[in-house]
């Protein structure tokens, strides 16, 4: 299958302003592209990229005063499978673990695993270990939580959320992270785009937030705001938490003053434009 996505997003500064975006496709999925994400700007502007400590793509800008567009369009070939399910994978004791999976066990800016550590062993300590404890975790997040974007706040923590009992996939995504990692389990945030492809309709797209959790085997994909497999996930990045991630640092005042993000099913031939959602 072949997915369309792309973003144009405007931001306002008052000043010019120091940027560093994370918007690129994942190296790991850059072989699927069938041309360059290529970031695109309004007013011309140089830039820089370079990998950030987890591999992520990020670019360096000095976005001028006034109004900045940046945009991209592209086509993604996609497997068109839902995301792996591996009931049979077990738990990796810690010291077993790969050293590059350490730093996933330990608290982040918002996965406080201090706050978070005797909760999680009072609801999880008696579950099955391995894939079927990170499922009881998910499946506790997503019956915990109700999804609302007026909750949205990026100061929210996974500590936050558990207490509130509201907000946006990323929240959803921090409580399971953190969840996993007080039982031991290595866990990373990831973003990147998810439509609706086999699902009804979600409304205004936007990016998504899930996690991956290290078990036997490697590295698996879960969704505690979706609960259920998925087709057509396409990573952007992966950190410790959102903090790492984050598709926009600014240093300086900014305004985002228009969002919109593509992610769809394409079943035509089509070339390189300019995105138009």
């Amino acid at each position: 299958m072949k997915i369309r996505i792309g973003y144009e997003i405007t931001y306002g500064m008052q000043h010019p302003t120091p940027m560093i975006l994370t918007l690129n496709v994942h190296y790991s999925r850059v072989a699927d592209l069938l041309w360059p994400d290529e970031m695109h700007f309004s007013p011309a502007l140089e830039a820089r990229s370079y990998p950030d400590g987890f591999g992520n793509r990020c670019t360096r800008i000095v976005a001028p005063q006034g109004k900045l567009v940046v945009s991209t369009d592209t086509v993604i070939r996609d497997s068109g499978q839902t995301d792996r399910v591996a009931p049979e994978a077990g738990q990796v004791p810690v010291e077993r673990l790969p050293e590059e999976t350490l730093v996933f066990l330990l608290g982040s800016r918002y996965c406080e695993t201090d706050r978070l550590s005797e909760v999680a062993w009072r609801l999880f300590e008696k579950s099955p270990p391995g894939w079927r404890r990170v499922q009881a975790i998910c499946e506790f997040v997503h019956r915990h939580i109700a999804f609302s974007h007026e909750h949205a706040s990026p100061t929210k923590s996974a500590a936050d959320v558990y207490r509130d009992r509201v907000g946006v996939c990323r929240d959803f995504a921090h409580l399971g992270v953190t969840l996993c990692r007080c039982m031991n389990i290595p866990a990373r945030y990831c973003t990147g785009y998810l439509g609706d492809i086999g699902v009804p309709e979600v409304g205004e797209m936007d990016f998504s937030g899930w996690f991956e959790a290290y078990l036997e085997g490697g590295w698996y994909t879960f969704d505690p705001r979706n609960l259920v497999p998925r087709i057509g996930r396409v990573l952007i990045a992966r950190g410790r938490d959102a903090a790492d991630v984050a598709i926009s640092t600014s240093f300086g005042v900014t305004r985002l003053e228009g969002f919109k993000i593509r992610t769809e099913e394409v079943r035509a031939t089509i070339a390189p434009a300019t995105l138009a959602v």
